[in-house]
């Protein structure tokens, strides 16, 4: 049934009343009903008992004239829509009321049945269109209103005509008071670095009629002085003709998430213990101090230390102590050393002091001798008072090494030799003590004839479901069964292989036979398990290894889900850009990936969330370290939500103690990897274990009993 609306009729002339009234019968639009009355104060009286549809106003009546007459009543009953009946020589003025909110005019003299009712029916669409108009600016008000980014518009002069709720919160400005004011009052950005104003992207999207981007870095000032990090794109608002008339901007708060990605990268570049530089920021700095010391003919030097007797402070006092100790002999270092001075702690007790400019070798030694005099003073600790004493190698620029790889390793040396004379003193390298070059070319040029006489053999450690205990999959591990040294472990020569070109052939080797072991594991009616292989970054580099991973897996016959490619941080990040297609191609083959060492190297969380990885591999230095009160536990349970969050499985390395494992378990841990589950075994000890594995009973025994698979794999190896 339809609404009956009610017209009201302000006019004393009868003859108007009698058209509108015929009028109203014979309009398409209604049905419609109508009320009449003579006078302005009669016609208020009425509309404000109830409510009418529209007004036809005359603007000559008894007790008001012209203009007056529509103003006293739009004054009296806003919001209704009026038309203006006006004399002919009130054309001047009916034009003048509509500019003051009238809808609609007619004249007198051409006031007839038909006038009327084409005055309704265009009333009727208006009307109309104003609602459809209404409701859209309602649904994107709701819309704009509930989106988390905020919305900030401006028109041709560069005027605020609109924010919605996130933008009032972020500027501190409401829409009304915003409303008029110029841009760069309200939206107020410059640079974080140089705080300079940047170029406001609403006026510079008008200028060049396209789309543009914040400037990188940019900090939005609010009103009262708060500052937030935002990011994203400002774009020119066009009319029906192309034209542009305003701009507007959208824009979000990223001060949480570049706040993160500053701890992040922080933490990727010092050692949390001692929040001294780690050993990647010192490769940083090294070579910076190479380079510039090229460049201004200048020496540079490099001291090795190790800490003497450090091991037995460790094991007879206490983790907690030695970390305690390690802090302090931080804070000595720091103080013994000028601040354009790097030092570095390596891991475990091992720093390296680098000193950016020395002006002669004799200087260098003099700093390691007040070094020494420094860490020669007790160390006061809460229930202890400690003494201990280090051993320092020297090498320096450019005597010793044209690389920072160099400087470290002859220093190394160097360190070895102080520790052999005896302790507590420093010595600088000297060609002499290069024993482990000639072993290394010793081991060289075994590798070369390794891989024809079949002298590399497979090993493979358990990675275990931290919740249900079962065997989910095995890494890969070479071994070199070398005639005359034994079983040699890969640190002893994958990176003399990496140097002399052989770890390409080695890599394929190892890729090949894990491949085919899998294959065969599930042949022989095993659990289909994941076979991890590492990826150096030689292999990942070569413009062959994605056609190599395909041939291998095809020639195997082991399906690409259960092969599972572990490649390092450092590996990923040395070339970014070129890492993101690689990954995609490989996952489009339907391999799985994982980043081994995680925490050691250093992860654009921008990248990271490019990259399409599996598995986050929770760096083995971390889980040695664990403890309540240390920095580890922190970094670990932030690693493992953030997998989480990141929908990354995380598999701890170096897994060798009950109370680690409960740690990790507490934490949410998905997988673990270590001693604690079992030793890296040859292929057919590994089939055993895997058998045992698959039984419930092994699962339950190996969380009710630590170290249950431990003691199976040492049965079955033995």
């Amino acid at each position: 049934m339809m609404t009956v609306r009610t017209l009201l009729l302000i006019d004393n002339d009868a003859s108007h009343v009698d058209v509108f009234t015929d009028a109203l019968l014979n309009a398409t639009d209604g049905p419609f009903q109508s009320e009449c009355v003579k006078t302005l104060a009669e016609g208020i009286r009425r509309l404000r008992r109830r409510e009418f549809w529209a007004i036809f106003l005359n603007l000559s009546l008894p007790d008001s004239q012209g203009m007056e007459t529509f103003d006293k009543l739009a004054l009296a009953v806003p919001g209704v829509p009026t038309l203006i009946i006006a004399g002919p020589k009130d054309v001047v003025v009916a034009l003048e009321v509509l500019r003051h909110g009238a809808k609609d005019y007619l004249l007198e003299d051409h006031l007839d049945r038909d006038s009327f009712v084409r005055a309704i029916r265009n009333m009727a669409e208006r009307k109309t269109a104003d609602e459809l108009l209404f409701r859209e600016k309602e649904r994107a008000q709701v819309t704009l209103d509930s989106i988390g980014d905020a919305v900030l518009s401006t028109d041709l002069e560069g005027k605020v005509t609109y924010l919605n709720v996130v933008a009032e919160k972020i500027t501190g400005w409401t829409r009304e008071e915003a409303a008029g004011k110029d841009i760069e009052e309200v939206f107020v950005i410059v640079d974080a670095s140089t705080r300079e104003p940047c170029v406001n992207p609403l006026r510079a999207a008008i200028k060049k009629n396209r789309t543009v981007q914040l400037t990188p870095n940019c900090i939005l000032i609010r009103r009262d002085g708060t500052e937030f990090a935002i990011e994203d794109s400002a774009a020119p608002i066009h009319d029906q003709r192309g034209l542009a008339t305003g701009a507007v901007i959208v824009f979000h708060d990223v001060s949480a998430a570049r706040a993160m990605g500053v701890e992040m990268s922080h933490m990727a570049q010092h050692d949390t213990l001692t929040n001294l530089p780690n050993r990647t920021l010192l490769q940083d700095r090294l070579t910076q101090a190479i380079a510039t010391a090229s460049r201004n003919d200048s020496r540079i030097a490099v001291l090795f230390l190790d800490l003497d007797g450090f091991k037995h402070i460790n094991d007879s006092l206490s983790h907690a102590t030695g970390d305690r100790l390690l802090q302090l002999v931080a804070k000595r270092l720091l103080a013994a050393v000028r601040t354009s001075d790097t030092v570095c702690r390596l891991g475990g007790d091992e720093f390296v002091i680098l000193l950016s400019e020395v002006a002669h070798a004799g200087d260098a030694g003099v700093k390691a001798g007040k070094i020494l005099s420094a860490l020669s003073a007790p160390f006061e600790m809460e229930q202890n008072t400690l003494r201990i004493t280090g051993s320092i190698g020297i090498s320096t620029y450019p005597e010793d090494g044209q690389s920072a790889e160099l400087l470290i390793r002859n220093a190394d040396l160097a360190m070895y030799q102080a520790k052999e004379k005896g302790r507590s003193n420093c010595q600088f390298f000297e060609k002499g003590m290069n024993v482990r070059a000639v072993e290394r070319q010793s081991i060289e040029g075994d590798l070369r004839f390794a891989l024809e006489r079949n002298e590399f053999v497979m090993h493979y450690q358990p990675k275990i479901d931290l919740t249900t205990g079962e065997i989910t999959g095995v890494e890969a591990l070479i071994r070199w069964q070398h005639p005359g040294r034994g079983l040699v472990g890969p640190l002893q020569f994958i990176s003399i292989a990496e140097d002399c070109g052989l770890v390409l052939p080695i890599g394929r080797w190892v890729l090949r036979e894990s491949c085919k072991q899998a294959k065969a594991w599930q042949d022989a009616g095993l659990p289909a398990i994941e076979m991890a292989v590492n990826v150096s970054s030689v292999e990942f580099r070569n413009d062959e290894f994605l056609e190599s991973v395909g041939t291998i897996l095809k020639e195997t016959g082991l399906e690409p889900r259960y092969l599972e490619l572990e490649l390092t941080e450092s590996v990923l990040m040395q070339h970014a850009e070129f890492s993101v297609p690689v990954l995609q191609k490989l996952k489009a083959m339907g391999v799985r990936l994982a980043i081994d060492d995680f925490g050691t190297g250093y992860s654009s969380l921008s990248y990271l969330r490019q990259f399409p990885i599996d598995t986050l591999k929770l760096d083995q230095s971390f889980i040695h370290e664990i403890n309540a009160d240390t920095d580890e536990a922190t970094i670990i349970s932030a690693v493992i939500n953030m997998g989480c969050h990141l929908k990354h499985r995380v598999i701890a390395e170096g897994v060798e103690t009950a109370e680690q494992l409960a740690f990790l378990r507490a934490h949410g841990c998905d997988e673990g990897q270590g001693y604690y589950f079992g030793r890296p075994m040859p292929a057919l000890e590994t089939s055993k274990l895997l058998d045992l594995g698959t039984a419930p009973t092994v699962i339950d025994q190996g969380f009710q009993e630590p170290g249950f698979l431990q003691s199976v794999s040492r049965q079955i190896v033995n």
